[in-house]
């Protein structure tokens, strides 16, 4: 089943993507608005949820803020001082982008990623059982950069022009698409990041 990932609005945090930390990469190609790039590996916390597109953004963008702004627990206690003291929670920064997907059962699953200062050993285990921590490896993604609301037919579009690159250069789609936001809704449609991701692997010589 095609998977979709979806630009996320980061609504009611007073902050841009130049302020966010993102995921790690090296560019290996690139050609006007296309990139190819290596990524390195993330950890993400996510959660299923249910509805359109629209309601599962809100819905699941609420449970993991709600998470990394203070629902948590730390994973060990400091024990054995003098006081015994006891870490209940702990605020988790923003990164961009924050993707979405459609998962196989046709629910969404809403994923934000974790600032590379946390591991999976040091990440608070969340206290709400909906939400789940997952390694992901490190991959090679193919990427197209479009500027706009972010509407699902541009994205379609842009995913569409994208394969057609990916077919022409020596690479093979390896993955589902993915869709991916960076800004908060308030800045104007023509100044935000969009993009569409696709996993690929090299197949023969770059062209």
């Amino acid at each position: 089943m095609r998977i979709l990932f979806a630009a996320f609005i980061l609504a009611g945090f007073a902050m841009t993507a130049s302020a966010t930390e993102e995921p790690d990469f090296e560019t290996v190609a690139s050609e006007g608005p296309i990139e190819v790039r290596q990524y390195e590996p993330i950890i993400v916390a996510e959660t299923e949820v249910t509805g359109t597109m629209r309601e599962a953004s809100g819905s699941g963008f609420r449970v993991l803020a709600d998470y990394i702004f203070g629902n948590n627990t730390a994973r060990s206690e400091i024990a054995m001082t003098a006081p015994v003291t006891r870490t209940r929670s702990s605020k988790i920064d923003m990164t961009a982008p924050v993707t979405r997907s459609m998962s196989y059962n046709g629910n969404w699953t809403v994923s934000f990623t974790m600032p590379s200062k946390w591991t999976m050993e040091t990440l608070p285990v969340p206290n709400n059982p909906a939400v789940t921590i997952r390694e992901v490896p490190g991959e090679l993604l193919a990427t197209i950069r479009f500027s706009g609301a972010g509407q699902m037919e541009v994205h379609r579009q842009k995913q569409a022009e994208l394969e057609d690159w990916i077919a022409e250069h020596g690479y093979e789609i390896t993955g589902p698409a993915r869709y991916a936001g960076y800004d908060a809704p308030w800045k104007p449609s023509p100044l935000r990041r969009n993009e569409v991701l696709i996993p690929v692997e090299q197949t023969g010589p770059a062209r």
